[in-house]
């Protein structure tokens, strides 16, 4: 079961384009050293989305071999079905523990359509898998215990942030779940997840996934920290002087959930380069504000080890 910050590290780019193999696991290596539950490898912020099946295989092996089997490793797959599949086959041939299935391409399906996504793409491996509802993916309570059932779901992933729906399955899928015995982790999967923790917590949702572990360990490892220990005061230090404005920048452009954890990753001094089109790079303006934006939440973070 997994526990702890989850990281879900980016994927680097050579100037020439290519995948940056070297500085991908110079970056895990520095995840998994700073105290991260588990990575999750080639999944949105690591640009899935931009990846070809070769490129993919290489990126999740280099991460297994840089974690060692220190924390579990899932990869990222989803997409149109066949190549769901192919990617699946390709992170189980690559060393994953398992993967986390996001949304079928484009399209937007029923509930029964999703479960048979689910069905179909499980089917190709003997991998666990965990269920990422988002965009177009989104399952109703039948549908949702549906997945659960499939011996190989053990897990579900929100992206959406409609509490009321999560927790409706939330409720069903863990009195099912408690009477079969099966271990089964929900988590939230909302962009800068942080600032949706407390209502997350609210419904019984613990676990979340940061982006901000990326570039930024120390914030997102102390805001765990404040957030497990019940120390609300911290929580909303951290939220109001760093994460909300974070969020803020965030949404500003399409596509700066990925681009500008990529760019506070390169103002690290980890050189990994920029984000495949149709991303974009943040603008110079945004890039300094970003930084002004690290550094207050360092700042907070300072201030809260000697309280």
């Amino acid at each position: 079961m997994l526990d702890g910050v989850l990281f879900f590290p980016v994927t680097p780019f050579t100037a020439e384009d290519s995948v940056d193999l070297p500085i991908l696991s110079e970056h895990v290596r520095r995840g998994v050293a700073a105290g991260a539950g588990g990575v999750f490898v080639a999944c949105g912020t690591g640009e899935f989305h931009a990846l070809e099946p070769r490129e993919y295989a290489d990126v999740v092996r280099t991460a297994v071999a840089a974690v060692g089997g220190r924390v579990p490793v899932f990869a990222g797959t989803g997409g149109p079905l066949p190549l769901a599949r192919v990617f699946a086959r390709a992170a189980a041939d690559a060393g994953a523990d398992g993967l986390l299935l996001m949304p079928p391409y484009l399209v937007q399906g029923p509930p029964a359509g999703l479960v048979a996504y689910v069905t179909r793409v499980t089917a190709a491996t003997e991998l666990p898998v965990i269920v990422y509802q988002r965009g177009g993916a989104r399952f109703d309570v039948a549908s949702a215990l549906e997945v659960a059932r499939l011996p190989r779901v053990v897990g579900f992933k929100d992206g959406l942030g409609d509490l009321d729906l999560l927790s409706r399955i939330v409720t069903a899928v863990r009195a099912e779940t408690a009477a079969s015995g099966k271990d089964f982790q929900f988590f939230n999967g909302m962009p800068t997840a942080e600032g949706t923790v407390p209502a997350y917590r609210g419904i019984g949702v613990d676990l979340y996934s940061s982006a901000v572990f990326c570039f930024a360990p120390e914030i997102s490892l102390a805001f765990h920290r404040a957030v497990t220990s019940g120390d609300s005061k911290a929580v909303q230090r951290l939220l109001a002087g760093f994460f909300h404005p974070l969020i803020a920048l965030r949404e500003r452009t399409p596509g700066y959930a990925v681009a500008l954890v990529k760019a506070a990753v390169r103002q690290g001094g980890l050189d990994v380069g920029g984000v495949r089109p149709p991303l974009t790079d943040p603008a110079p303006a945004d890039l300094a504000e970003l930084a002004r934006i690290v550094e207050a939440g360092r700042a907070i973070c300072a201030a809260e080890a000697t309280r």
